[in-house]
């Protein structure tokens, strides 16, 4: 995997060639990140982790003044993006319908984070508020959110993303965390 931070730094370089060959290596982890991200999706989600991927290659290729640091940055940005595709999709679909089926995605898959709801789901657009309220409040939190939840990387995967050690990984994944469940339960009244 070390061919992808040589490929991004001759891409970046300005080697066009370098991005041909960029891709058939990426392929299948940015597949595996969006097949990640799709198993949260509610059933009745119509976006395909094929054309999550696609977008989010051509998204990534488009990135004129990325200075990609190497393969761990790489995919780090290909996860916060296909979070935005997600999002915009859900939004696209709430537009056309005037606010018809809600899309959830489950929290199951966030490291022991108790669900806040009684079916462990939760909306995508709340998640997304949740999550750029977070980013607000504490970035560095919410992009380990998004490397974990949305990509799936692994404590020491992120802390290589993100040039920071594992155990502040931890320590900033448990705090974001309990924000997420605060922000996400339902409200009881009465």
């Amino acid at each position: 995997m070390g061919d992808v931070t040589q490929l991004l730094a001759d891409w970046q370089s300005g080697d066009e060639s370098a991005l041909a060959r960029l891709m058939p290596v990426v392929y299948e982890e940015l597949r595996r990140i969006a097949i990640r991200a799709m198993r949260r999706e509610s059933v009745t989600h119509t976006l395909q982790p094929t054309a999550l991927v696609n977008e989010a290659y051509l998204r990534l290729i488009r990135q004129e003044r990325a200075d990609w640091r190497n393969r761990a940055h790489f995919f780090a940005i290909a996860a916060q993006l296909m979070r935005r595709i997600l999002v915009d999709h859900v939004r696209g679909r709430k537009r056309q319908r005037r606010g018809g089926d809600q899309v959830v995605v489950t929290l199951d898959g966030m490291g022991g984070l108790a669900s806040p709801t009684s079916s462990g789901d939760v909306d995508v657009l709340a998640l997304d508020e949740a999550l750029t309220k977070l980013e607000g409040l504490a970035p560095r939190q919410c992009r380990i959110v998004e490397l974990r939840f949305f990509s799936g990387l692994t404590v020491e995967a992120v802390a290589e993303a993100l040039g920071i050690s594992p155990i502040t990984v931890k320590r900033e994944w448990a705090m974001a965390k309990t924000f997420l469940y605060r922000e996400l339960r339902p409200t009881r009244e009465g």
